[in-house]
């Protein structure tokens, strides 16, 4: 008696080494450029003797650059379109809490009108981000 073998059967295992090389790559590349995605709103901040607020949660933040642009965290927005993004992203937050900062080199009208859309978009708390004054002075002597 002849016992038949049957050889013309697939295979199920999955070769998993292509796959994990892919992987490998994938995680080399994003861990070499998350640093260089990790950017700001570049904003000379007045200075301040007031001591800093302590905070373990992330806060929402309006931000008016030297060009007068306006950031919400660190998106651009039109200033016209302000109050209608901030009503947005704050609907869905416990917290009516943002924080504001300006350039010291924009003009008090632009800072006024962009405080006037914050709290006309229904934040409670608006505070002002500054820098104290004595890290201003070791700023000022690196440049």
């Amino acid at each position: 008696m002849a016992m038949e073998t049957n050889t013309d059967r697939l295979m199920s295992d999955i070769n998993v080494t292509p796959f994990v090389d892919v992987m490998l790559v994938l995680l080399i590349i994003f861990m070499v450029t998350a640093p260089m995605m990790m950017q700001g709103v570049d904003v000379a901040l007045p200075e301040a003797t007031a001591k800093p607020l302590e905070s373990q949660k992330e806060n929402l933040v309006i931000t008016v650059d030297k060009d007068q642009q306006v950031h919400i965290n660190d998106f651009a927005v039109e200033p016209d379109y302000l109050r209608e993004k901030l009503a947005k992203i704050l609907e869905n937050r416990s917290d009516r809490e943002v924080y504001f900062k300006a350039d010291k080199d924009v003009p008090y009208g632009m800072v006024a009108k962009v405080m006037a859309e914050i709290k006309a978009a229904g934040v409670e708390k608006l505070g002002m981000v500054t820098v104290p004054a004595e890290e201003d002075a070791r700023r000022e002597q690196k440049k």
